[in-house]
């Protein structure tokens, strides 16, 4: 099947297909005497497999990880466990983080009431003094980046 057939049959783009045969995450295909790539049910298979590693937000490294190990079935699959332990504590701290953002999001928007001026907005003064303030949180992710 050529990419287009690919990309429609696994949902997923062209583009997509192309950065993951980049990526050696999909095995490149064979191609026709005009240069057109062939995939195969088997490229087909891969792809979904990538896609799957990546619904459960798992980085480039660990699914390429994840597709070398495919290729030895004899080995122990400690690999793998200790890799999904790893994701499942990403999932955590991440969790963690987006709750502390809830709170913060919560306690700024019960800031403010109806009825009032941009002028005399709780938020946006809220917003704009931790801006200015050398201990707003934010300034130290951006800088670290």
């Amino acid at each position: 099947m050529k990419i287009g057939e690919l990309a429609k049959r696994s949902s997923c783009s062209v583009e997509t297909i192309r950065f993951y045969e980049r990526e050696g995450l999909l095995e490149a295909p064979a191609r026709d005497d005009n240069g057109y790539r062939q995939y195969t049910n088997c490229h087909l298979a891969q792809l979904n497999f990538i896609r799957h590693c990546r619904s459960l937000a798992m980085g480039l490294p660990d699914v390429r990880t994840l597709r070398s190990l495919q290729i030895h079935p004899e080995l122990a699959c400690d690999e793998i466990n200790l890799l999904l332990d790893s994701q499942i504590e990403r999932v955590h701290q991440q969790i963690t983080s987006l709750r502390l953002l809830d709170q913060q999001l919560r306690s700024l928007r019960g800031s403010c009431h109806a009825n009032t001026t941009i002028g005399n907005c709780a938020i946006l003064h809220n917003l704009e003094q931790a801006a200015e303030s050398e201990g707003c949180p934010c300034h130290a992710v951006h800088e670290n980046n």
